[in-house]
Order: structure tokens, then sequence, then C-alpha cells
């Protein structure tokens, strides 16, 4: 009984996996570059002299940022990795977004007053605001200020006719 259980429970996460990635990599992607415009059917991506084309995909936007670390520092506000991407809309017709907030430092810190540039941010679906609010104009918290552990993530979903951009403005180092 209890290897049927296992056995069962193993292929439903298998199922549910396979169909997580079939949605998120079916349909049409987004110029990487940042253009908010209409969706392309393939991909740009720019390095250096050179422009790859791939098939179209659904991706999440990613705010990249090289570190520029001084010797001694802990972390920065690179090591805040934020990628957010289209999901179902509501039932209202209202376009839906996931964003995903990672803590990617490689010195093993945890990172808190984490705060976004995010303009006028609002949402037609309500966010829990101990993960993420906003305070003022361009100033959103993430994780009521809290530690976000080496490694962890938080995500949330918001509802708005555009996406809104976010990128990290300031954090501190725990």
């Amino acid at each position: 009984m209890n290897r049927r259980f296992l056995f069962v429970l193993s292929s439903l996460s298998f199922a549910v996996l396979f169909l997580f990635l079939v949605a998120l990599f079916s349909g049409q992607g987004k110029n990487i570059n940042g253009s908010f415009g209409l969706k392309l059917l393939r991909l740009r991506i720019n390095q250096g002299n050179h422009t790859l084309l791939t098939p179209h995909r659904k991706l999440l936007r990613t705010a990249l940022a090289e570190p520029n670390r001084i010797w001694g520092e802990k972390c920065s506000k690179a090591d805040i990795v934020i990628n957010q991407g289209p999901t179902a809309p509501l039932p209202s017709g209202i376009p839906t977004y996931t964003v995903e907030i990672l803590n990617v430092c490689v010195s093993g810190c945890d990172i808190s007053g984490i705060h976004l540039t995010c303009g006028w941010f609002s949402s037609a679906r309500l966010i829990n605001p101990k993960i993420f609010k906003r305070l003022r104009y361009n100033d959103c918290l993430v994780n009521d200020g809290k530690p976000l552990i080496n490694g962890g993530t938080l995500s949330f979903q918001y509802a708005n006719t555009f996406l809104y951009p976010l990128s990290v403005s300031r954090v501190v180092c725990s």
C-alpha cells in the first residue's frame, strides 16, 4: 500500500512538473532587452558583437547586473535577481504576472531591507504585504524588510494591464 502511494505521488509530481514546463516554454517570447511592446516571434540575445536568434519561448524577464565588489564587501544589490513573466489572466481578462525575487549571493550572505524601484505599482489581485508592498512612489519593500536567506526565493503574482519594470534600489547585507 505504501509503495503504491509513493508511486502515485511521484507520478503525479512528474506530471505536474511536465505540465508546468510545457506551459512555461510554449507561446511567444519577449525581447530580452526590456522592450514591453508587442510580443516577438523570436528572442534576440545580444552578446558583444553577435546576435543570437532563438525559437519563440515564453521567458521570465530578468534584470541582470554584474556585481561590482570592492574588497571586503559582503554583498551588493546585484546579488538580488528579479524575474517576472506573464501568467494566465484573471477571469475578468486582466493580465497577471508572476514575480520571483532570488538571493544569489555567492559569499553565503542573507540580505535584508530589499527595496525595489517600482513606479506607481498596483495590482487588481491582493498581494500579501509581508511579501511585497509599495511604500511610496518608486519604493517597494520586499519580505517586510526581513532577511532573504542565501539561495532563498520569494514569489508573488500581480494583476495589471501592463508589466511593471522592477529593479533593486538598495539592500542591507546581513
